[in-house]
């Protein structure tokens, strides 16, 4: 686990630290995040929320938008964000990994893989981020 970039995560955006979000990695390259398994996160047939999954994915995507902003930039704000669920996260942890898919001047797109700990793929998630 990064320490140092869960105590940013939790700085910048307090919901992550009451989510219980933990940075694993974080470079403009990759960002990556988790959340563990928990039933006050879950929907019936104890499957984490969409809306969890979600907010993981935008966490993780606007910090990979952060370190990709370009000289002058003080910051980002999605303005867009798809999500396909493809398998549910019943137990274990929710990992992130976003990287950049177009770093410009006016936007970053940001794409972001959801796995559970088999490696399975629980959702994707495309995301337009404004540079401020």
């Amino acid at each position: 686990m990064d320490a140092e970039g869960t105590e940013l995560f939790h700085k910048t955006m307090p919901f992550t630290e009451r989510l219980g979000v933990e940075v694993l990695e974080q470079a403009k390259e990759l960002v990556r995040s988790r959340i563990a398994w928990d039933p006050t996160l879950c929907t019936l047939g104890d499957t984490m929320h969409g809306g969890v999954l979600m907010s993981l994915a935008d966490s993780t995507a606007a910090v990979c938008a952060f370190l990709n902003l370009p000289e002058g930039a003080s910051g980002t704000t999605t303005i867009e964000s798809r999500t396909s669920f493809l398998r549910p996260v019943r137990g274990g942890h929710a990992t992130a990994s976003a990287s950049p898919l177009h770093v410009g001047r006016k936007v970053i797109v940001v794409e972001t893989e959801i796995h559970d700990d088999d490696g399975r793929l629980a959702a994707k998630v495309t995301q337009t981020q404004a540079v401020i």
